[in-house]
């Protein structure tokens, strides 16, 4: 069976000409989403996914209505085929269910994972740049260790509230605790 899917990202858009395709491709049900493709949770894909049994075929007008990024759209596919459920796209003319539309996606896949892999690289140069040049990065400390040595006298005179103590020292009650418990 053929089940269609369809994605506008603005309620400002309209859903017709991708679900004429569709029923146009031999859909025999179509699920639609009114969302953007970067969101995770979309219901319609959810149902349509859930609707396809093995041998079924989810059909989309486009990828890009399918996936929110290539990588997305890869692990969409996989889960798709670890179920037996082929992928069509009609403007592309995809076909996961033939020789050469795997093929064709497979080496999207592997787009996605050099992708993914040229990121890693990336990030890991970029961050040893950083600890060279002395930076390491991560949240900042809540104190110095003069505010510190402040709330921990002004904790020992009994006249200051622990509410004072934070406003005079210019931190957080949090902070205050964390800061000046095992200090004593």
């Amino acid at each position: 069976m053929l089940i269609g899917y369809a994605r506008v990202s603005t309620i400002d858009q309209r859903l017709d000409l991708q679900q004429d395709a569709l029923r146009g491709a031999g859909c025999e049900r179509i699920f639609t989403d009114t969302a953007s493709g970067a969101k995770t949770e979309r219901l319609g894909l959810m149902a349509a996914v859930e609707a396809c049994r093995e041998g079924d075929i989810l059909v989309v007008w486009k990828l890009d209505r399918l996936g929110r990024s290539l990588m997305h759209l890869v692990e969409t596919v996989q889960a798709l085929e670890a179920r037996g459920i082929g992928l069509r796209s009609l403007q592309e003319q995809l076909d996961t269910t033939s020789s050469g539309g795997k093929l064709i996606f497979h080496i999207f896949a592997s787009l996605a994972e050099f992708e993914r892999d040229l990121i890693r690289e990336r990030t890991n140069a970029g961050l040893t740049a950083a600890r060279a040049r002395g930076r390491t990065g991560g949240r900042p400390k809540g104190v110095n260790e003069k505010k510190r040595k402040a709330a921990l006298a002004l904790k020992r005179d009994p006249h200051y509230s622990i509410k004072e103590i934070c406003e005079i020292v210019g931190i957080s009650r949090n902070t205050y605790y964390k800061y000046t418990q095992d200090g004593e």
